[in-house]
């Protein structure tokens, strides 16, 4: 497959992001041709008889949640039967890459956030059986970044680079995870924002919010099935996406989960 171009489904919708920018960046990726559709519509080609002419999918969405005028959200349990057919393509050896806030999907569906190694919530509730308080979110984070280790994921990119972009406080399955990233940001509540309050309040801000200290890792990878998953915390926006090494780390990522299924 190395020698070809690689094929990928890229998924969005729930979630704004700057489109022009955004399919840009997928433009510039030599050696990878796309195809894009939005959720709800992306969901039935979660399955092995659709995603066959794909060599993998890159999930940039944000299914499950619904926010409504009033300025709170709902929560959407996912169809029984998207769930018994995704896990099947898991189980086949579809590889996922899920990007930024790819990473809140599905908060009803506790085996999603297993597939992607973790979870942002936007209000309190169980991870893993465990209460715990609704996620955090900083924009425009300037951080430097280090890889961890040598990974066909990483190869290629400095020792350490630096992005400006949205960081997340966020639950990590560490039990579950190959890490491949860290960032020298300070994961504490008091660099970070509710979710909550930015949903249910409008306003930027973490007064009276409370949320334990969490891992510095923006970069992991994980088996699921007999799947190859990346997930990449990075890509808020054009800064982003822009960035050289952002996009040699979406190539490398996209191209070793659709080599798993050689």
């Amino acid at each position: 497959m190395s020698d070809e171009n690689t094929s990928i489904l890229l998924v969005t919708g729930g979630h704004p992001f700057e489109r022009e920018p955004f399919f840009r960046l997928f433009d510039a990726l030599d050696g990878v041709d796309w195809t894009h559709v939005e959720q709800p519509a992306a969901q039935a080609l979660f399955s092995r008889e659709h995603a066959t002419r794909f060599d993998a999918m890159v999930c940039y969405d944000m299914p499950g949640i619904r926010f409504k005028a009033d300025g709170d959200l709902d929560y959407l349990e996912p169809d029984p039967l998207f769930k018994e057919r995704f896990l099947d393509l898991l189980e086949s050896g579809f590889g996922f890459v899920f990007l930024h806030h790819a990473i809140a999907g599905w908060p009803t569906w506790g085996r999603f956030a297993e597939i992607v190694g973790g979870r942002w919530q936007y209000l309190p509730g169980k991870v893993r059986g465990k209460l715990l308080p609704d996620s955090g979110f900083r924009q425009n984070a300037t951080h430097s970044i280090r890889v961890l280790g040598d990974h066909a994921v990483t190869r290629g990119l400095p020792e350490t680079f630096q992005l400006t972009d949205e960081l997340y406080l966020y639950e990590i399955f560490e039990d579950s995870i190959e890490p491949l990233l860290a960032s020298d940001y300070s994961f504490t509540r008091d660099n970070f924002y509710s979710a909550a309050k930015a949903v249910r309040e409008q306003k930027i801000s973490n007064e009276g919010w409370d949320h334990p200290p969490g891992r510095n890792l923006i970069g992991w990878t994980r088996s699921f099935g007999n799947s190859r998953i990346v997930y990449l915390q990075c890509g808020h926006d054009a800064v982003v996406y822009d960035s050289p090494e952002f996009q040699m780390l979406l190539k490398n990522a996209i191209k070793w989960v659709a080599d798993g299924r050689a």
